[in-house]
């Protein structure tokens, strides 16, 4: 393992500072309530030659693991997951309905919460009616992100028979000492059993998440629980900083702030999973993905091609994506737009056959400029400004303002600068989120919101 990587202070100030991920530009936070009726005619707005991508949120989990940050509850009894998968049945029509002329279903990915907190028989109904009613095209990825401690052979079989192609698996540590201080025990044992059937099953892509900064994580367990992760050989591999927010996440009190490293031990701790992951020959992606070097996200890596939505980084090129379920977030080429998150408030709307909308946010000229500098900087490490501005219909220099914040930026190393280029070195790959909020002119609106740099 590489020796500890040793931060300057000015680095660890910029480590320190609350930043988006940058998922989309502009943020989430940035969506009003106000724009909710002008953003339902965006449906109706898309075009033959479209192609869709589909998120269904499932807002359901079997256990709650502390460490959380997602829109989830626990359902103590079937019956509420049940009636809630009935909604998502007539939301899916609706909004079916509502789309304009389009060319199939491209990308399908269910998220939660955790979708295989639905019954074998729901999942499969489910994934049958989205295939049907937005006309799947071949070769369509179709991806689920699945709780592997709580995955049963029925389910693995159901997402099998419904053409499920990838799987995530929410690993986040092999410590058994980690595991049970952020409630989520599952040792290898199970992981690798979870593995087996799937791939038994006919889904061989598999994606795994890896987690440090959690209480109780070292250099050494984070190291040793990312060695056991690629015994079982993913595809890919995400590796996240955890987001100590209690005060957004009220279960997170159930973690002592006593337990969890500070910054020079966090970034020590992602030094050690990158360090793994690097000998075992995966390639690296963007701010935290990993894939192998044959990997479809690998190849759109190396070619120019690796895009960043609200799932991370993809090699999918759709430019409509459409919001299935509470909280999900959509974005077409006026806007994003995102659905309520009370479950009640999003069914009532969709009951009175309105689509479910709780936020959304027109974007301007402006906006999709500063997205493009932003996604290239996120995905490529790399870009040149002036000809982003000319590509958008700008001056050249119509961002120079952005480009002259960077000279502080450069001296702390983070970036190198060569007239309206920008290049961000690997050794500060880890905070390329501090080189994009150069470009984020609405990044004083509510900046307490977002996690930790690293």
């Amino acid at each position: 393992m590489n020796p500890q990587t040793v931060l300057s202070s000015v680095q660890r100030a910029h480590a320190e500072r609350n930043l988006p991920r940058y998922t989309s530009y502009p943020t989430a936070v940035a969506f009003d309530a106000a724009q909710v009726d002008q953003a339902a005619g965006w449906f109706s707005q898309t075009r033959a030659d479209d192609h869709l991508s589909v998120y269904v949120h499932v807002p359901f989990c079997r256990r709650l693991c502390w460490y959380c940050g997602c829109n989830t509850s626990i359902a103590h009894t079937y019956e509420r997951v049940g009636t809630y998968a009935e909604v998502l049945t007539r939301e899916i029509d609706l909004t079916a309905r509502r789309l304009g002329e389009h060319d199939g279903l491209a990308h399908l990915h269910f998220g939660g919460g955790s979708p295989n907190a639905l019954s074998p028989v729901d999942f499969k109904r489910l994934v049958a009616q989205l295939t049907s009613t937005f006309r799947v095209r071949p070769g369509a990825e179709i991806a689920a992100e699945l709780d592997p401690g709580m995955l049963s052979d029925a389910f693995v079989d159901a997402a099998g028979e419904a053409g499920v192609t990838r799987v995530s698996l929410g690993v986040q540590t092999f410590d058994p000492g980690v595991q049970a201080l952020v409630n989520r025990v599952q040792p290898f044992e199970q992981v690798s059993a979870a593995v087996d059937r799937l791939r038994a099953a006919g889904i061989d892509a598999l994606n795994f998440d890896l987690m440090y900064g959690l209480p109780g994580q070292t250099v050494d367990n984070v190291y040793a629980s990312t060695k056991t992760a690629l015994e079982l050989r993913p595809d890919r591999i995400a590796v996240f900083g955890y987001a100590h927010v209690p005060w957004m996440k009220k279960h997170q009190t159930m973690i002592r702030e006593a337990d969890l490293a500070d910054i020079d031990g966090r970034w020590a701790q992602a030094d050690a999973a990158d360090a793994a992951l690097i000998e075992a020959g995966y390639v690296r992606i963007g701010l935290d993905h990993y894939a192998l070097p044959d990997d479809a996200l690998s190849r759109a890596a190396a070619e120019g091609r690796l895009r960043r939505n609200f799932q991370g980084y993809t090699d999918d090129p759709a430019p409509v994506l459409v919001p299935i379920g509470p909280s999900s977030i959509g974005q077409f080429r006026e806007g994003f737009v995102q659905n309520l998150t009370p479950t009640d408030a999003w069914a009532a709307k969709i009951a009175r056959d309105e689509l479910p909308l709780g936020r959304a946010l027109a974007i301007t000229d402006e906006d999709r400029l500063r997205s493009a500098v932003i996604e290239r900087l996120m995905c490529d490490m790399r870009v040149d400004v002036a000809a982003i501005c000319a590509a958008h219909g700008f001056a050249p220099d119509h961002l120079a303002g952005s480009l002259a914040s960077l000279s502080a930026v450069e001296v702390a190393g983070l970036c190198v600068l060569d007239g309206s280029s920008v290049v961000i070195p690997e050794t500060a790959r880890r905070l390329m989120r501090v080189v994009a909020a150069a470009f984020d002119e609405r990044l004083p609106v509510a900046v307490n919101r977002h996690a930790k740099a690293v």
